[in-house]
């Protein structure tokens, strides 16, 4: 019996031997919402025995990070072989002396079930906020219907065998879309929170000059840094051509509301920019134009859900878009009708007038010109500066 108990007691110590001392806490930094690739198979680029090298610019930083590499767009497992992650350089280089190997419960490389996200275990790589770094991922037998992200504002690189490992790629070429890579979350010992900002493609960055870091997340999240909030992370939810109520680019945000914003790791607040394609489509395509309960009730349902797990949202007033090739009337009626709704409400925890921030004020129903990329809908980095500075802060508290 003594013997018994001393084998328990040892089973016991080793057990507890594996837990902190002082418990820590994880919250998301860096996203790309997973897209199903919308790219014919013969167009998208071959990624047998390649390595996939992306940059990304965390907003938060923390003591470790991990990595969310995603497969839910597919109905196949994905083999990875090595994946390694550093302190980015430029040019798609790698700091020296700052890699890691990426592990997934304990060994390296996996494979990830059809349908399926994998974290992988903590690397002891500590980040300040606004880092930038670097995920080099190697597939062994490619990637053929791999979970995307479009539009990545940032260059990407493939290059042959496994190179994960190489402070230079060798015989490289550049890559456009976000793949595999879904988010990186930082880990720290205080309690940190993250705000999703949620939207299409003007969240996503459309327009904003690439490898500038300039969307009007991104300048969000250097105003939190400046303002002493260093441990509040902005994860970028958008999706271009996303739309509330019916299927554009990615799930519909009704749809994906629980996987992009409530299932994310340390999420507070949301900002909730949407609705613009859902009028400019149905004007475009002839259909019967949305009313604007239609688009407020989206909302509320968004609200209960966001309240329901204790997260508090916060609407955006949508943008003008007179002068846009799919503009009417009808549309426009309705969304100064949900604009005003979005002004006045109090079911939502605030909102961030954001179209009055990049509004002609001559004709409101347009974006000044200071601010247009050119297309009459997409901010440029003018645009998305002062959008970023419309945000008052103290709403994300």
């Amino acid at each position: 019996m003594m013997r018994i108990w001393g084998l328990v007691a040892t089973l016991l110590i080793g057990a507890t031997a594996t837990i902190p001392a002082e418990a820590q806490h994880w919250s998301r930094s860096w996203m790309a919402a997973p897209q199903l690739s919308k790219t014919p198979p013969e167009k998208r680029p071959d990624l047998t025995d390649r390595t996939v090298r992306q940059v990304v610019r965390i907003s938060s930083g923390g003591a470790r990070i991990r990595l969310r590499l995603s497969n839910e767009m597919s109905v196949q497992p994905l083999l990875l072989g090595a994946v390694h992650v550093a302190l980015a350089g430029e040019g798609g280089r790698t700091e020296p002396g700052t890699d890691r190997v990426v592990t997934f419960n304990g060994v390296q490389g996996a494979t990830i079930p059809a349908r399926a996200p994998l974290l992988s275990d903590p690397i002891d790589l500590p980040v300040r906020p606004l880092t930038r770094i670097t995920v080099s991922i190697h597939l062994p037998k490619g990637a053929p219907d791999a979970t995307v992200h479009s539009y990545s504002a940032a260059t990407g690189w493939t290059a042959p065998g496994n190179q994960t490992h190489a402070v230079s790629l060798t015989d490289s070429a550049t890559l456009g879309p976000r793949v595999i890579l879904s988010a990186v979350e930082v880990e720290s010992r205080a309690a940190g929170t993250t705000v999703v900002t949620l939207g299409d493609s003007i969240t996503d960055g459309v327009r904003a000059t690439p490898d500038s870091n300039r969307r009007w997340p991104d300048l969000l999240a250097e105003r939190l840094q400046k303002a002493g909030r260093a441990n509040v992370g902005v994860a970028n939810a958008g999706i271009s051509a996303n739309r509330l109520l019916s299927e554009g680019e990615g799930y519909n945000v009704l749809a994906r509301f629980d996987s992009d914003v409530l299932a994310v790791p340390g999420v507070s607040h949301v900002i909730l920019l949407e609705g613009v394609n859902d009028l400019g489509n149905a004007g475009r395509d002839g259909q019967p134009m949305l009313k604007p309960e239609a688009l407020i009730g989206a909302y509320r349902q968004m609200i209960a859900r966001a309240h329901d797990h204790g997260v508090k949202l916060i609407l955006a007033t949508i943008l003008p878009y007179k002068g846009a090739g799919y503009w009417s009337a009808e549309g426009e009626a309705t969304r100064e009708a949900v604009n005003r709704w979005i002004r006045a409400n109090r079911e939502a925890d605030g909102f961030v007038d954001l179209a009055k921030a990049v509004a002609d004020p001559a004709d409101p129903a347009r974006m000044a010109k200071a601010y247009d990329s050119g297309d009459a809908l997409h901010p440029n980095d003018a645009g998305f500066a002062v959008m970023a500075a419309a945000v008052d802060l103290r709403l994300l508290r």
